[in-house]
Protein backbone atom coordinates (compact mmCIF):
# COMPACT_ATOMS: atom_id res chain seq x y z
CA UNK A 1 0.00 0.00 0.00
CA UNK A 2 2.98 2.09 0.57
CA UNK A 3 4.01 1.95 -2.82
CA UNK A 4 0.59 2.53 -4.51
CA UNK A 5 -0.14 5.91 -2.24
CA UNK A 6 3.66 6.76 -2.93
CA UNK A 7 2.73 6.34 -7.10
CA UNK A 8 -0.82 8.19 -6.91
CA UNK A 9 1.17 10.91 -4.92
CA UNK A 10 -1.20 10.49 -2.04
CA UNK A 11 -0.49 10.02 1.85
CA UNK A 12 -1.49 6.20 3.13
CA UNK A 13 -3.93 7.69 5.14
CA UNK A 14 -5.85 8.94 2.16
CA UNK A 15 -5.40 5.72 0.19
CA UNK A 16 -6.88 3.83 3.28
CA UNK A 17 -9.51 6.73 3.77
CA UNK A 18 -11.05 5.26 -0.36
CA UNK A 19 -9.70 1.66 -0.10
CA UNK A 20 -9.73 0.36 3.69
CA UNK A 21 -7.92 -3.02 2.52
CA UNK A 22 -5.92 -4.35 -0.47
CA UNK A 23 -8.84 -6.38 -1.13
CA UNK A 24 -10.80 -3.19 -1.51
CA UNK A 25 -8.40 -1.33 -3.55
CA UNK A 26 -7.89 -4.75 -6.25
CA UNK A 27 -11.71 -4.48 -6.50
CA UNK A 28 -11.77 -0.89 -7.20
CA UNK A 29 -8.55 -1.53 -10.08
CA UNK A 30 -10.32 -4.33 -11.52
CA UNK A 31 -13.59 -1.92 -11.93
CA UNK A 32 -11.36 0.84 -13.46
CA UNK A 33 -10.10 -1.11 -16.17
CA UNK A 34 -13.23 -2.89 -17.20
CA UNK A 35 -15.20 0.76 -17.15
CA UNK A 36 -11.55 2.53 -19.23
CA UNK A 37 -11.66 -0.53 -22.08
CA UNK A 38 -16.02 -0.84 -21.76
CA UNK A 39 -16.16 0.38 -25.25
CA UNK A 40 -12.75 -0.85 -26.75
CA UNK A 41 -14.30 -2.82 -29.32
CA UNK A 42 -16.96 -0.48 -30.44
CA UNK A 43 -15.54 1.44 -33.16
CA UNK A 44 -13.52 -1.78 -34.46
CA UNK A 45 -17.02 -3.71 -34.57
CA UNK A 46 -18.63 -0.51 -36.71
CA UNK A 47 -16.06 -0.52 -39.31
CA UNK A 48 -16.67 -4.09 -39.70
CA UNK A 49 -19.85 -3.54 -39.95
CA UNK A 50 -19.33 -1.19 -42.55
CA UNK A 51 -16.64 -3.46 -44.74
CA UNK A 52 -17.45 -3.85 -48.31
CA UNK A 53 -15.26 -7.46 -48.08
CA UNK A 54 -16.61 -9.60 -45.33
CA UNK A 55 -13.03 -11.39 -45.34
CA UNK A 56 -11.05 -8.00 -44.93
CA UNK A 57 -13.13 -6.35 -42.89
CA UNK A 58 -12.75 -9.35 -40.43
CA UNK A 59 -8.96 -10.33 -41.02
CA UNK A 60 -8.67 -6.06 -39.96
CA UNK A 61 -11.06 -6.92 -36.92
CA UNK A 62 -8.71 -10.18 -36.38
CA UNK A 63 -5.09 -8.16 -35.64
CA UNK A 64 -7.46 -5.49 -33.45
CA UNK A 65 -8.33 -8.10 -31.15
CA UNK A 66 -5.18 -9.91 -31.21
CA UNK A 67 -3.31 -6.20 -30.45
CA UNK A 68 -5.70 -5.55 -27.54
CA UNK A 69 -6.43 -9.39 -26.24
CA UNK A 70 -2.46 -10.04 -26.43
CA UNK A 71 -0.83 -6.58 -25.16
CA UNK A 72 0.82 -7.10 -22.19
CA UNK A 73 -1.28 -4.75 -19.89
CA UNK A 74 -4.31 -7.05 -20.80
CA UNK A 75 -2.54 -10.07 -20.56
CA UNK A 76 -1.52 -9.39 -16.88
CA UNK A 77 -5.00 -7.76 -15.86
CA UNK A 78 -6.26 -11.46 -17.50
CA UNK A 79 -4.04 -13.35 -15.32
CA UNK A 80 -4.74 -11.55 -12.04
CA UNK A 81 -8.17 -12.26 -12.48
CA UNK A 82 -7.99 -15.31 -13.40
CA UNK A 83 -5.76 -15.93 -10.17
CA UNK A 84 -8.04 -13.79 -7.55
CA UNK A 85 -11.00 -15.68 -9.24
CA UNK A 86 -11.50 -17.82 -6.28
CA UNK A 87 -11.00 -15.40 -3.57
CA UNK A 88 -13.20 -12.97 -5.91
CA UNK A 89 -15.43 -14.80 -8.10
CA UNK A 90 -18.19 -11.26 -7.94
CA UNK A 91 -14.78 -9.73 -9.43
CA UNK A 92 -14.35 -12.26 -12.46
CA UNK A 93 -17.89 -12.57 -12.85
CA UNK A 94 -18.38 -8.61 -13.61
CA UNK A 95 -15.20 -8.81 -15.66
CA UNK A 96 -16.48 -11.44 -17.92
CA UNK A 97 -19.85 -9.87 -18.17
CA UNK A 98 -18.89 -6.41 -18.52
CA UNK A 99 -16.01 -6.91 -20.62
CA UNK A 100 -15.60 -10.40 -22.91
CA UNK A 101 -19.79 -10.49 -23.06
CA UNK A 102 -20.00 -7.30 -23.64
CA UNK A 103 -17.66 -6.98 -26.61
CA UNK A 104 -18.57 -10.51 -27.81
CA UNK A 105 -21.80 -8.82 -28.11
CA UNK A 106 -20.58 -5.87 -29.71
CA UNK A 107 -19.21 -8.03 -32.36
CA UNK A 108 -21.95 -10.15 -32.93
CA UNK A 109 -23.97 -7.17 -33.62
CA UNK A 110 -21.79 -6.21 -36.09
CA UNK A 111 -22.00 -9.90 -37.52
CA UNK A 112 -25.77 -9.62 -37.87
CA UNK A 113 -25.61 -6.52 -40.26
CA UNK A 114 -22.71 -8.18 -42.53
CA UNK A 115 -25.28 -11.10 -42.56
CA UNK A 116 -28.61 -8.96 -43.48
CA UNK A 117 -25.93 -7.29 -46.10
CA UNK A 118 -25.86 -10.82 -47.92
CA UNK A 119 -21.95 -10.96 -47.09
CA UNK A 120 -22.51 -13.25 -43.97
CA UNK A 121 -24.90 -16.31 -43.02
CA UNK A 122 -25.21 -16.11 -39.55
CA UNK A 123 -28.21 -18.00 -37.42
CA UNK A 124 -26.47 -17.53 -33.89
CA UNK A 125 -24.45 -14.11 -33.91
CA UNK A 126 -23.44 -14.47 -30.19
CA UNK A 127 -22.11 -18.16 -31.25
CA UNK A 128 -20.31 -16.83 -34.44
CA UNK A 129 -18.46 -13.89 -32.72
CA UNK A 130 -17.13 -16.16 -29.99
CA UNK A 131 -15.93 -18.65 -32.33
CA UNK A 132 -13.98 -15.73 -34.33
CA UNK A 133 -12.48 -14.69 -31.49
CA UNK A 134 -11.23 -17.50 -30.25
CA UNK A 135 -10.34 -19.12 -33.70
CA UNK A 136 -8.11 -15.78 -34.08
CA UNK A 137 -6.33 -15.67 -30.35
CA UNK A 138 -6.96 -19.02 -28.77
CA UNK A 139 -3.64 -20.31 -29.60
CA UNK A 140 -1.46 -17.00 -29.33
CA UNK A 141 -3.15 -16.53 -25.56
CA UNK A 142 -2.63 -19.87 -24.16
CA UNK A 143 0.77 -19.86 -25.34
CA UNK A 144 1.43 -16.69 -23.69
CA UNK A 145 -1.04 -17.13 -20.54
CA UNK A 146 0.33 -20.89 -19.92
CA UNK A 147 3.91 -21.37 -21.25
CA UNK A 148 6.12 -19.01 -18.68
CA UNK A 149 8.83 -17.77 -20.86
CA UNK A 150 6.94 -18.62 -23.93
CA UNK A 151 8.34 -16.21 -27.06
CA UNK A 152 5.73 -14.28 -28.05
CA UNK A 153 4.13 -14.56 -31.95
CA UNK A 154 5.66 -12.82 -34.05
CA UNK A 155 3.51 -10.58 -36.66
CA UNK A 156 3.64 -13.09 -39.23
CA UNK A 157 2.68 -15.68 -37.15
CA UNK A 158 -0.32 -13.51 -35.76
CA UNK A 159 -1.23 -12.66 -39.27
CA UNK A 160 -1.44 -16.65 -40.53
CA UNK A 161 -3.31 -16.89 -37.28
CA UNK A 162 -5.50 -14.49 -38.21
CA UNK A 163 -5.53 -15.81 -41.79
CA UNK A 164 -6.47 -19.51 -41.25
CA UNK A 165 -9.33 -18.21 -38.31
CA UNK A 166 -10.65 -16.27 -40.77
CA UNK A 167 -10.82 -18.66 -43.26
CA UNK A 168 -12.28 -21.37 -41.06
CA UNK A 169 -14.66 -19.12 -39.79
CA UNK A 170 -15.71 -17.81 -43.45
CA UNK A 171 -15.54 -21.57 -44.35
CA UNK A 172 -18.47 -21.87 -41.79
CA UNK A 173 -20.30 -18.67 -42.12
CA UNK A 174 -19.56 -17.06 -45.59
CA UNK A 175 -22.33 -16.59 -48.02
CA UNK A 176 -21.87 -19.56 -50.05
CA UNK A 177 -22.11 -22.23 -47.24
CA UNK A 178 -26.15 -22.37 -46.67
CA UNK A 179 -26.36 -25.71 -48.50
CA UNK A 180 -23.22 -27.34 -46.28
CA UNK A 181 -25.27 -26.78 -42.93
Amino acid sequence: MDAVAGHAHISKQSLYREYPSKDALYCAVVLDWVEHGYDAMRPHATALSEAHDAREGLLVLARVMQAGLLSPPVLQMRTLIAAEAQRFPEVASDYVTRSWSRNIHVLATALDVLAARGLLRIDDSDLAAEQLTWLVVAAPLNRLTLQAGAHPYSEDELEAVAAQGVATFLSRYGPGDMDRR
